[in-house]
């Protein structure tokens, strides 16, 4: 029967723990952590609920896992629940923010099942009991300072942690948040295009309005140069018509009159 390498221990907690001569010592609901060094010792285990006994496995007693059961080898240490309660240990520890906020709780940690140690843990914003709450992963490195049912962590939200799993609620929180950041996005690529349509629009005019100018000022420089041009021609046309008048031996000024 293989051993898995990591597992967490919410899945172990749904198991009952069968020693190596078939007897079921009842489900696991508790581990034997040591929280200095972020490691489990073993598991505890109840086997009766009228009976305030309760029973401890070191880890390396694990033989095999399967769907429902742990199987164990040896005998275990018998000890009660107030002895377990004195046990340090960081399961529902209080998660407090680098500013001293209070975020949530420890709901649950990745272990590796030979060694017993912590991988990350599990955090959610309020009882881990209850069903469908958030999950978010935190690392080791991110816890600053822990005392007993409490940690200090490196951030200053839950949002600043990968989500592990996600509530229906917190999917839905997600999404809002992705939907306005695309909305963002689209409204201010819309702006910027509207800005440099306008830009654009605006130099082609003020372009349009100078070829207009610079046209309306040709076509006065070269209707003065045609009243210019008419004027000089004018009077030539006007001194030669004289001479010839005269040369006919028209002398009579009504005769000299172009106009009449």
């Amino acid at each position: 029967m293989a051993i898995q390498t990591k597992i967490l221990l919410s899945d172990l907690l749904k198991h009952n723990v069968r020693c190596d001569n078939g007897i079921d010592h009842g489900p696991i609901f508790k581990p034997w952590m040591h929280p200095p060094v972020h490691r489990i010792l073993g598991l505890i285990s109840r086997p009766s609920n009228l009976r305030l006994q309760r029973e401890v496995w070191r880890l390396d007693q694990v033989k095999g896992i399967n769907d429902h059961e742990v199987f164990v080898k040896g005998s275990s240490s018998i000890s009660d629940d107030q002895t377990l309660e004195r046990f340090p240990t960081l399961m529902n520890a209080n998660v407090f923010s680098r500013s001293g906020q209070k975020l949530g709780l420890i709901a649950d940690f990745l272990f590796e099942l030979k060694s017993g140690k912590i991988q990350y843990y599990l955090v959610s914003r309020s009882n881990p009991l209850i069903p469908g709450i958030s999950r978010w992963r935190l690392s080791i490195s991110q816890i600053i300072d822990k005392q007993p049912g409490s940690i200090s962590c490196d951030i200053d939200t839950f949002e600043d942690l990968p989500i592990q799993k996600a509530s229906l609620k917190e999917e839905f929180l997600i999404k809002s948040r992705k939907w306005k950041n695309q909305f963002q996005d689209l409204t201010y690529n819309a702006s910027d295009r509207l800005e440099g349509w306008i830009d654009d629009q605006i130099s082609e005019n003020i372009n349009e309005s100078m070829k207009d100018s610079y046209k309306t000022q040709n076509d006065f420089d070269s209707y003065d140069d045609w009243i210019d041009n008419l004027d000089i021609d004018s009077s030539e046309e006007f001194h030669t018509m004289n001479k010839q008048q005269r040369k006919n031996g028209l002398t009579n000024e009504t005769d000299l009159d172009p106009w009449i």
